[in-house]
Order: structure tokens, then C-alpha cells, then sequence
């Protein structure tokens, strides 16, 4: 493989870093609409995936699935109605699974972490913080569900923001395979 082709890679992940710090930045400085804008875009997925779900179980004929894909697209539309209609209880929903999120990303970053030769220190960093927002999350329930959610986002995807970009820059030029 060339140099050249060798290399493309690292351009992509440092995209996805800078574009992580901006989104970062604009919902930690505007924290309520980004609680409400990603209520409701999970609201607009789970409509979506909740019709197609029950469309898959009324029309998908003979297969053993369908009376699981009509009461998982029930439940998914109605989520998703209550995240659109209902935007407090829709943010109270949000913050949950933004911690429960947060949890699984941490320990993510912890075992990817204990794995990277460079930047190990930058993403055992990143998922300490992430475990420690979740437990910050779960701890000031209910009231800070308006805000919270889109500051803690904030913070995660500006601080993954800064650990991809740093990881690309590190890795200008060459092959992104683990262990490398």
C-alpha cells in the first residue's frame, strides 16, 4: 500500500474531532435547546422506526417475528409521540438514557483506553469522565433534566472531540489499525 493511501484515514477522524469540539461548544453554551433538539430527534427516530416496525409486523406475512414487531413499533411510536408531544417528560426520559449512555461509553473508553500505545492517558481520562457525568446525572434527578442533558452532551463531545483530533494529528500519515 502507498504512502499515500496509507494515511487518508487519519483526515476523517480528525473531521469527526473537530466536528465533535463545535457540537460540544454550541450545547454547553445553549444547553436547554440542545436538551429539547436531541429530545427531539430521538423522538423523530422512534416514530420512524416505530411505523416501520408495525408496518414490518401487519404486512411481513409468515415469519415468526411479527407479533414482536407489532408490540416493539407500538412502543416505539409511542415513545416517540411523548418525546415530540410531551418535551419535559421527554427530557426526564432523555437524561436516563443520557446516563445510561454515558455509562456504557465510559467503560468503552476505559477498555479502548487500557488498549491505545499513545493517547491511553487522554481516553482513561475521558471515560472517568464519562462515568463520573452519569453518576452526576442520576444523582440531581429530577430537576436539572432541562439542562443537564445538553451540557453533559456538551462536555462529552467536546472532550471527544479533543481526544480524536489529538489521536488523528498524532496519527498523521499513518495506517489507524489498533496496535500500530
Amino acid at each position: 500500500m502507498t504512502d499515500s493511501a496509507r494515511g487518508i484515514g487519519w483526515g476523517w477522524i480528525l473531521a469527526y474531532g473537530v466536528v465533535s469540539l463545535l457540537l460540544g461548544i454550541v450545547a454547553i453554551f445553549l444547553p436547554i435547546p440542545a436538551t429539547f433538539a436531541a429530545t427531539i430527534v430521538i423522538g423523530a427516530y422512534l416514530i420512524a422506526a416505530g411505523l416501520f416496525s408495525l408496518l414490518a409486523g401487519v404486512f411481513g406475512k409468515e415469519h415468526e417475528g411479527r407479533g414482536y414487531a407489532v408490540i416493539v413499533g407500538l412502543l416505539s411510536l409511542l415513545g416517540g409521540l411523548v418525546m415530540m408531544f410531551q418535551p419535559m417528560v421527554g427530557a426526564i426520559s432523555l437524561t436516563l438514557l443520557l446516563a445510561l449512555f454515558l455509562i456504557v461509553r465510559g467503560v468503552t473508553d476505559l477498555a479502548w483506553g487500557v488498549r491505545f500505545r499513545r493517547g491511553r492517558g487522554l481516553m482513561i481520562a475521558l471515560g472517568v469522565l464519562n462515568l463520573l457525568f452519569a453518576g452526576y446525572i442520576i444523582y440531581s434527578m429530577p430537576v436539572a433534566a432541562l439542562a443537564l442533558p445538553g451540557i453533559l452532551l456538551g462536555f462529552s463531545f467536546l472532550l471527544s472531540g479533543a481526544t480524536w483530533t489529538m489521536f488523528a494529528l498524532d496519527h498523521r500519515g499513518e495506517s489507524l489499525r489498533l496496535g500500530e
